[in-house]
């Protein structure tokens, strides 16, 4: 994005006093909406939701960041958690009141306005039962991710007609969403609306997206998020990135480099180096900050590496919009060994040569000696 390409429109929402501003982005031809905090500040977003409790269900990946920032941030928010579990565990730790701001899942449903439906895919598939005896009429039922209503043939998650369900997906982990938080930042995030019952779903969301830390929302639909968001994980987010990774370090290795050097030529320099140079001001940037060697050989190499994986690309996407990438993910999910068979798979990752190489080049960064 650069600053030409912005161009300012005013959006009345619907319930709401002022003129909220909304970016209009154009790339190519191709209009986005998009909602930054310097627009819709955290006053907007307050007095939206002032008298709205809002129910973070699950305090695993997604709950805990964003249930503190909106805390942190004056939402009045209550968190739905099984008992007798590390996650109750740490919610406490974190400040929750067992019988205050604490209750089990069902009890936050039916206390909860809006209930932001943060327990894992497979999870939200068995808890649906429960829910949805709560999603009494007015209320709002909001997701991090689209799957559960994307699939809903599969899922079985068929909201009532008269709720709002609406989205703000980080565009992140919930560490990193509350690690931003904490340094005054802010995580990109996607918002949609899926249903608006109330007439106050936008306003809602955008609230909700700006009270959880987003840097900014950009506009999407459910399913997009949830096609997108599949082929990111399973593509250049973390499962083609992990593949280059192993591919380049066993090279390496095989033709006689240390564990040391094939990973700090592999991991190390990307991550700690090249990569923060991409996310201050772009690839073109970053190679314009390299030798004319690097630039040289990444220019050569970069199409060959792109007609090598766009088909397995094109066969990734097909796989998550027709349902495939869904189906494994729910059988797999929802077995009743599955952490145990998912922590065997993560040992033999952890475990493996490169990565127990890594920890040993993390811990001799000068900041680890310290």
């Amino acid at each position: 994005m650069i600053l030409t390409d912005i161009n300012h429109n005013s959006l009345l929402f619907k319930n709401f006093r002022e003129i909220v501003f909304m970016a209009k982005l154009n790339f190519g031809g191709v209009d986005e909406n998009v909602v930054t905090r310097e627009e819709f500040p955290l006053a907007k977003a307050q007095e939206i939701l002032k008298d709205e409790v809002v129910a973070v269900i699950g305090y695993g990946v997604q709950g805990p960041g964003q249930a503190l920032n909106q805390k942190d941030n004056g939402i009045n928010v209550i968190v739905g958690q099984r008992q007798n579990s590390k996650s109750w565990d740490k919610a406490v730790a974190d400040g929750f009141v067992p019988g205050k701001t604490l209750f089990t899942p069902e009890e936050a449903a039916e206390k909860g306005t809006i209930i932001c439906y943060l327990l894992s895919d497979a999870a939200q598939i068995a808890m649906w039962p429960t829910i949805k005896k709560h999603l009494t009429k007015g209320k709002a039922l909001y997701f991090s991710h689209g799957f559960g209503i994307t699939y809903k043939e599969q899922t079985g998650i068929i909201p009532p007609d008269d709720v709002d369900v609406i989205l703000v997906a980080p565009k992140g982990s919930g560490t990193s969403l509350r690690r931003l938080f904490v340094a005054g930042r802010g995580l990109n995030s996607s918002y949609a609306i899926f249903q608006d019952a109330t007439g106050r779903a936008k306003d809602r969301t955008i609230a909700l997206g700006i009270a959880v830390g987003s840097g900014y929302l950009f506009e999407t639909d459910f399913k997009k998020e949830v096609y997108s968001d599949l082929t990111g994980e399973r593509g250049t987010l973390m499962g083609a990135i992990q593949g280059i990774f192993e591919a380049q370090y066993n090279v390496l290795r095989k033709r006689g480099h240390t564990p040391s050097e094939a990973f700090n030529e592999t991991v190390e320099e990307l991550t700690q180096s090249l990569m923060p140079l991409v996310a201050e001001n772009g690839m073109d940037w970053m190679y314009a900050n390299c030798s004319t060697t690097a630039q040289r050989g990444a220019l050569d190499w970069k199409n060959k590496f792109r007609d090598a994986v766009s088909p397995v690309m094109e066969e990734l996407y097909e796989s998550v919009a027709t349902g495939k990438e869904a189906a494994r993910s729910i059988a797999t999910n929802s077995q009743p060994d599955y952490r145990e068979k998912l922590e065997v798979e993560l040992t033999e990752l952890r475990n493996s040569e490169m990565w127990q190489a890594g920890k040993t080049v993390r811990s001799l960064r000068p900041e680890n000696k310290k």
